[in-house]
């Protein structure tokens, strides 16, 4: 393993230098690069083969559905996995390759159908590489440096996403791509920032991948002063299935009320991500068309609001780990949600786009503890031989909200905001407040 390992912790296991616990999470940055690129552009693609802003969470539901469904079992097996790649980056490899594929082919979509399908598979891949490296840092870290491995990794998704979300726009500033196309055609912008993005998440798991060792099942249970662990032979026919659903219904106390702030967390989340192009587009563009010159200005602009936020989010990260010690991670994430509801509500306060960036510090700050507290605390709480399981049990908090947006939401505008969809955005921000209440209050194990 690169980096320096200093002495060993309380537990046994030895504390990471800064450049270990970096390479570890090095990853990250190539997985947050897709996630943004998708973030910043599916609506965009959509609706420039034709969607219309209500079908838009229906269109998205691919991605909590694939969640729901994949994160859970590539936790479980990856805890019983143990080969010559190890025992997490097999899963890092296999979806960064797959999610390259899918990448270079969601923008080249010629009908609205094919790309909700592109969209899928590229939902499922990034599902496949990204709950394992959730447990990579519990497996790899001790207790006292976990928040600090998980703000890293913070800092490398703010940074990836920073990036990819401006890129369509960088490209055109920077290259002369052109950010236009006719009607029904996603731009060369959007398409070779999806290129670049395939080959950035690539090399960037593949650096992980290459650069850190991992401990063995029996390193690991040596480090707990407990029995090695060998994989489990099937006993009988669904014995996965059955594990799984007693771990669900038997999370502690504490993973109970994280997933009650997660679920409302990620409502306000998905909210900003399936209507932020759209709100810009009609509250802030003048009602602009899809598919227009104005439409496009809209969405390029949403990019590079969402770049902010996400550089805000890796700023921030580098302040979560002193500001938990002294003020406790409950009540840091409480108010870093609070701030995150300011922003959304953003949106709807201001007509002018470029008042929006004043909205990214609030969003920046809750999406980067959103992103590291409530893994901080999970770790602490959870065995060790099952931090692959449960963190993909957690996804449930993240991808049930998610169905429940892409269910509701469509129904909401239509219904409640049919000429100014902004007023969405006040309602993701109250889930926000919903979050920050359950937060506030630490919980006993």
């Amino acid at each position: 393993m690169q980096g320096t390992i200093t002495a060993p912790s309380a537990r046994g296991k030895p504390r990471l230098g800064l450049l270990a616990i970096g390479n570890l999470s090095f990853g990250f940055f190539g997985i947050q690069i897709a996630f943004a690129l998708q973030a910043a552009n599916v609506s965009r693609i959509f609706q420039t083969l034709g969607a219309s802003i209500d079908s838009l969470p229906v269109l998205w539901i691919a991605g909590p559905v694939t969640g729901l469904l994949v994160q859970p079992v590539v936790g479980y097996l990856s805890d019983r996995t143990w080969g010559w790649l190890g025992r997490r980056r097999p899963y890092f490899l296999a979806g960064a390759i797959a999610s390259a594929i899918a990448l270079a082919t969601l923008p080249n979509a010629s009908f609205l159908w094919l790309a909700v399908i592109a969209f899928w598979l590229l939902d499922v891949s990034i599902n496949v590489s990204m709950e394992p490296f959730r447990a990579f840092v519990g497996d790899m870290l001790p207790a006292e440096q976990r928040t600090t491995g998980y703000a890293v990794q913070t800092i490398f998704i703010g940074t990836g996403a920073l990036i990819a979300s401006a890129a369509p726009r960088l490209l055109g500033l920077w290259a002369g791509v052109s950010g236009d196309a006719p009607a029904g055609v996603v731009p060369d912008s959007v398409r070779f920032a999806f290129y670049i993005g395939a080959v950035a998440l690539f090399l960037a798991v593949l650096w992980t991948v290459v650069s850190t060792r991992e401990y063995s099942p029996a390193e690991l249970a040596g480090f707990a002063g407990a029995e090695p662990i060998a994989p489990p032979a099937p006993a009988r026919r669904f014995a996965g299935v059955r594990s799984l659903v007693g771990d669900l219904l038997s999370m502690p106390r504490v993973m109970r009320r994280l997933a009650l702030i997660q679920f409302f967390s990620w409502c306000g989340l998905f909210v900003l991500w399936i209507f932020a192009t759209p709100v810009v587009a009609v509250h802030h563009f003048h009602g602009a068309i899809p598919g227009s010159h104005a439409y496009n200005e809209a969405a390029d602009h949403v990019g590079v609001l969402l770049s902010a936020y996400n550089g805000v989010a890796a700023a921030y990260a580098f302040a979560l780990p002193p500001l938990a010690a002294r003020f406790g991670q409950e009540r840091i994430h409480a108010i870093s949600l609070l701030a995150g509801a300011l922003g959304l509500a953003g949106f709807w306060l201001t007509s002018n786009p470029n008042e929006l960036y004043v909205a990214m510090l609030g969003i920046g700050i809750a999406w980067a503890s959103i992103l590291t507290m409530p893994y901080a605390i999970l770790c602490g709480a959870i065995p060790y031989r099952k931090f692959g399981t449960y963190m993909g049990l957690f996804n449930f908090f993240i991808v049930l909200p998610q169905l429940v947006v892409s269910g509701a939401a469509g129904y909401v505008v239509r219904h409640a905001f049919p000429a100014d969809p902004a007023g969405i955005m006040v309602v993701g921000g109250a889930s926000l407040v919903i979050a920050a209440v359950l937060s506030w209050r630490p919980v006993a194990p």
